[in-house]
């Protein structure tokens, strides 16, 4: 037996270990005629209406009682992280408590915020999804009370006897659970790249705890020691909860509130908590939704169907219980609804709860319900009050999103189903989803009215899973990387000295292109800035430095000329005005990113940026366009802070202490790695973890003047903008646009708009005379043009015309118009010929149609073509095939035959 599952409390105590007979797991209990593990699916849940203890708490007051236990017992307590891991890169949302010490203090990189701690951390796991609403005891969102420990070779806190034993005194003392209900369930636990033994432990047939002896490294299977030793657990709070109360469900525990309104506004009957009370016993044992049901239904009398029908509208309830739960915390944390990343996992909760009002009837705005949690969740966290307005501006924006998505989703259907045909599959239900955002049930919906198939299959797990994490990317090594191999670090003497351009360096190695220095000036390219650019010079030589690239902690220099010998000293020389100007499009990005939170929500975050010399561009998360008006806000705001001359430090800092001081808006600009991070603050406005060069007051930033903005992809502003110089240069550029315009026009600039509005009123007045004229044209021009009869009294004129394509088009209107049994096909001659085919109302009822017939001539002709009954065009013809068929009526009059009703 491993030694860490021999813990003191239970020879003390007098536990005794057995196994257990139907899954095969160790166990300690000290209940003598205990047989099975007391999990499930070994055993069902037996505190259902039947509580284990006779206390009932509140949830708020359950998580005080377990934190204010941990502190009793010498723990700190910690502050609840954001649920968006803002501090990793391999995940997008917090799945478990210690998600917000990986990986920088379990790898020993950063020291824990106290240690040891007590946390009560909102998490979301959507692996789960289908369940939510239909178990029983399934949740998108729930919150994992623990206490950690991080154990190093300097510092034992404590390990596995301490941890099993709080566990023991808390279910005995707070909890007031008869000890004989704890079993201890040993177990293995791996996720985040780190693994160890663990204890499972069960009381009435739930678990409500786990306790993790993480000591691994786990890198596919392999495994190694960690150089700190963590003691992870994990509480989940609602499951406790329910375990105390004993309700029929958890969504009953948790979210009772808010289910009983729902109830009453959608008037649904009362259902038998028999029912609730079986599906929620069984649902650990089942291996599918489907057998859960074939299950209660046995149970309670019922068919399947029946149970069904009536469990139909409390599935929707505590799943929209749920849904909206998480919703409030994903946006008030910061998340926009977008097609990717955590973006898309809040939109995929927002649809589902539109579905699920929609089944119940409710006309109620989801933005309404959401309210109602955010001001729940106040109650504990007080802070997500700061963003409830733009989060219920966001619900409200995606639900017309959702109306729009909806009110097109059959024509959208039926272009999938003419490539499908008979059946559609799971992959094209995603593909519907994740491309014009149709839910799996709008599509079965409106194709069962077609009757087309559909392939089953557990669709939202499938999404989930398939967007839970960012795609690893996997970053090929440059081929300047092994120039670097067994080098020193270099000096970055542009951090020791942001204002020397000029400095005196030894050359470590010159090879093709590539000089490696061992200090150095040169700022390197990264983000998001370009690099500097300069001269190197040399006793008996120099090179222009066209580029500079950090690997890791080396500074490779790319230069045109000479390359310097090894070990010489050189004198680099950094080009001021490219220096100066990226300097203030840095410090630039950093006053807007600080404005745009101002002015449209905490919800904001950097996706990107672009600092180079004459214009810089910064990424923004928000839901919807950026106005004009909120654009200049935007720059008024901006140029205040600069006016204001506030002063831009940069220290630094420990990692812990820096996210202690500033929060995780630290990583507006991605994640920096590193134990101590360098902290760019612009004094009351803006604090990030940065590695770029910045003025050392706002002042020096100069007029920042916004250019535009632009949807680059769905939940993301490009704003466009210029500073300093580059403000100017721009200025004068629209300037010089305007002067040529006046002088173009022989204008006024302050007459400029009148005289453009007085031309375009004669453009329009000239447009309408050319189509009168084009009208009168066409009407000449098909009085001309002769027809042949074929069978069935269809008849067709072809020809070759020179003209314009809308020209053309009338002229095949009038004729057609003229006569509905006529097919005009007629050719456009140039270097490729173009094709025009439109068939009248008359040989349309007859079976022709002028799209098909396009088609198949421009086919035969080398080209494409195609349309719809009444007009075909084609392009791309070859000339000779044309002069071909124009002087051999009888081929196209084949292919007619071939086409005709």
């Amino acid at each position: 037996m491993n030694s860490i599952y021999e813990v003191r409390l239970f020879k003390e105590e007098g536990f005794r270990r057995r196994r257990c007979p139907s899954c095969g797991r160790f166990f300690w209990s000290l209940d003598e005629e205990q047989v099975y593990c007391g999990d499930q699916p070994c055993v069902e849940y037996s505190f259902i209406g039947n509580p284990v203890t006779s206390v009932r708490y509140r949830l708020e007051d359950l998580r005080e009682a377990f934190l204010s236990f941990f502190e009793r017992n010498g723990h700190k307590r910690v502050k609840r992280y954001p649920v968006v891991a803002r501090w990793r890169e391999d995940v997008y949302l917090v799945g478990a408590s210690i998600y917000a010490f990986q990986p920088w203090v379990t790898e020993g990189i950063a020291p824990p915020p106290e240690n040891p701690l007590t946390i009560s951390q909102p998490c979301i796991r959507l692996t789960d999804l289908p369940k939510v609403g239909r178990t029983g005891r399934h949740l998108t969102s729930f919150e994992m009370m623990a206490h950690h420990a991080f154990n190093t070779r300097d510092e034992i806190v404590y390990w596995n006897d301490e941890t099993v034993d709080y566990c023991y005194r808390f279910y005995r003392d707070v909890l007031k659970i008869p000890v004989e209900h704890i079993t201890f369930i040993e177990d293995w636990w791996s996720g985040g790249g780190n693994a160890g033994e663990d204890f499972e432990v069960v009381i009435g047939g739930a678990e409500v705890a786990t306790l993790v002896f993480m000591h691994y490294r786990d890198r596919d299977g392999v495994l190694d020691e960690m150089p700190v030793k963590v003691v992870d657990t994990g509480y989940g709070l609602e499951r406790n909860l329910w375990i105390c109360l004993g309700t029929p469900t958890i969504y009953d525990a948790v979210h009772r509130e808010f289910i009983n309104k729902i109830i009453m506004e959608a008037g649904i009957p009362r259902i038998d908590e028999d029912i609730l009370v079986e599906v929620s016993k069984a649902s650990g044992r089942m291996e599918s939704i489907a057998d859960l049901e074939y299950q209660v239904a046995s149970r309670v009398g019922l068919s399947v169907d029946e149970l069904r029908r009536i469990m139909k509208p409390y599935n929707a309830i505590y799943a929209l219980s749920d849904h909206t739960y998480t919703i409030a915390w994903m946006l008030c944390d910061g998340i926009v609804p977008s097609n990717t990343g955590a973006g898309y996992l809040a939109r995929l909760l927002i649809r589902r709860s539109l579905r699920f009002l929609r089944e119940l009837g409710l006309e109620i705005p989801l933005s309404n319900l959401v309210d109602l949690q955010i001001s729940r969740i106040a109650r504990s966290y007080p802070e997500v009050m700061d963003s409830r307005s733009s989060v219920l501006d966001i619900v409200d924006v995606e639900c017309e999103r959702y109306r729009r998505t909806i009110s097109e989703a059959p024509k959208i259907i039926e272009r999938i189903v003419a490539r499908r045909r008979d059946k559609l599959t799971l992959n094209d239900l995603v593909e519907l989803y994740d491309s014009y955002g149709i839910p799996p049930e709008v599509s079965e919906e409106y194709l069962s009215k077609l009757g087309i198939e559909v392939e089953k299959g557990d669709f939202y797990a499938l999404l989930a899973s398939k967007h839970s994490k960012p795609e690893e990317v996997k970053v090929e090594e440059k081929p300047i990387s092994k120039l670097v191999k067994d080098l020193p670090a270099t000096r970055m003497l542009y951090y020791e000295y942001p204002a020397m351009l000029t400095f005196k360096a030894r050359v470590l190695k010159a090879v093709d292109r590539y000089v490696i220095l061992d200090s150095t000036c040169f700022y390197p390219e990264g983000g998001g800035a370009i690099s500097d650019i300069g001269v190197m010079r040399w006793e008996g030589g120099e090179a222009r430095v066209v580029n500079v690239e950090k690997i890791g902690d080396i500074i490779v220099h790319t230069v045109e000329g000479l390359l310097p010998p090894i070990g010489v000293e050189v004198e680099g020389y950094i080009d001021r005005e490219r220096r100066e100007q990226v300097r203030r499009h840095h410090t630039a990005t950093h006053i807007l990113i600080g404005a745009a939170r101002r002015l449209l929500g905490t919800h904001v975050w950097q996706m990107g940026s672009l600092k180079s010399v004459d214009y810089a561009r910064l990424d923004i998360s928000h839901y919807k366009r950026l106005s004009l008006d909120e654009l200049r806000s935007l720059e008024r705001m901006a140029n205040e802070i600069v006016r204001e001359a506030r002063r831009v430090n940069v220290y630094w800092i420990p990692r812990d202490k820096a996210e202690s001081m500033y929060g995780f808006t630290l990583y507006q600009g991605g994640v920096f790695p590193g134990k101590i991070l360098r902290v760019v603050e612009i004094e009351g406005w803006d604090v990030e973890a940065c590695g770029g060069i910045h003025c050392d007051n706002t002042s020096e930033v100069g007029f920042i003047k916004i250019i535009g903005a632009e949807r680059i992809q769905d939940g993301v502003e490009r704003i466009h903008f210029a500073a300093g110089e580059a403000s100017l240069r721009y200025l004068w550029s629209i300037e010089d646009t305007i002067r040529d315009l006046s002088n173009m026009l022989s204008a006024p600039v302050d007459k400029l708009v009148l005289t453009v509005g007085n031309l375009l009123e004669e453009v329009k007045s000239l447009r309408k005379e050319v189509r009168r004229l084009r009208e009168r044209i066409a009407g000449s021009i098909a009085a001309g043009y002769r027809s042949i009869e074929l069978e069935g009294g269809v008849r067709i004129s072809i020809a070759s015309m020179e003209g314009d394509p809308e020209t053309i088009i009338k002229v095949c209107e009038k004729m057609v118009d003229r006569d509905p049994s006529l097919i005009t096909i007629f050719f456009i001659p140039g270097e490729i010929y173009r094709l025009v085919v439109m068939a009248g109302d008359d040989a349309i009822a007859k079976g022709f149609d002028a799209g098909r017939i396009a088609s198949m001539i421009a086919k035969a002709m080398g080209g494409v073509g195609g349309g719809k009954a009444r007009l075909g065009q084609g392009g791309k013809l070859n000339p000779t095939e044309v002069e071909k068929l124009l002087s051999n009526v009888d081929r196209v009059k084949y292919i007619l035959k071939s086409l005709g009703g």
